[in-house]
């Protein structure tokens, strides 16, 4: 089994927390602490994993990746 590193995105809001893993599109979850978020993120990422293999398509390899807050005005 092949390990990947992929980027994940965890925000909290008023109803708990929201994950993504933008490398990975329509790839999310969401939990009511930021543990359980984590561990439901990973569940949805291994899932994805294997849908993804499965259909015989490939995963690319995330060589590196940034987080920036920016801010903006409108």
């Amino acid at each position: 089994m092949e390990k990947y590193t992929l980027p994940v995105v965890i925000e909290k809001d008023e109803h708990g927390y929201f994950a993504m893993c933008p490398a990975l599109q329509g790839c999310y979850s969401q939990g009511d602490t930021y543990e359980e978020t984590l561990e439901n993120i990973k569940d949805a990422i291994h899932l994805h994993i294997e849908d993804i293999l499965e259909s015989g398509e490939t995963i690319e390899k995330i060589n590196s990746f940034s987080f920036v807050a920016l801010e903006v005005t409108a």
